[in-house]
């Protein structure tokens, strides 16, 4: 690897790593959300300054080339960011019908108690 282009990974790897902590430190996604994001974020960083651990990783698992493994670790990392959203938003689905439920049958009980009053909760000014 030229030197050039040794630095800027290492910098580019840098850069998505404090991007990440920056973002858990302002909270604009939590730390459950974070996890794949800074294990890719740190092994992007030591690939870069140790370009050896690479290939020393490829020959052990037995890839020939190199940005192989880099393109199937990202692959793994992606699905488990995609698996780990769709099991949140399944659990969000869940809570938004059970809200929704809940407030169609709290207007129910409204409608019907403001008839027992006397009352229309629809008409405005009474």
């Amino acid at each position: 690897m030229n030197p050039v282009s040794h630095v800027f990974a290492i910098a580019a790897a840098s850069v998505a790593l404090l991007a990440v902590i920056e973002m858990l430190r302002r909270q604009k996604f939590r730390e459950r959300h974070a996890f794949w994001w800074l294990l890719a974020a740190l092994l992007s960083v030591v690939v870069s300054i140790f370009p050896e651990t690479l290939e020393w990783a490829s020959s052990l698992v037995g890839v020939e080339v190199p940005s192989n493994l880099v393109f199937f670790v990202s692959i793994i990392i992606l699905f488990f960011v995609t698996v780990q959203h769709s099991s949140e938003l399944t659990t969000l689905e869940e809570k938004t019908r059970s809200l929704a439920e809940h407030t169609a049958l709290m207007e129910q009980r409204l409608s019907i108690l403001s008839e027992y009053l006397g009352n229309d909760p629809r008409s405005p000014g009474k």
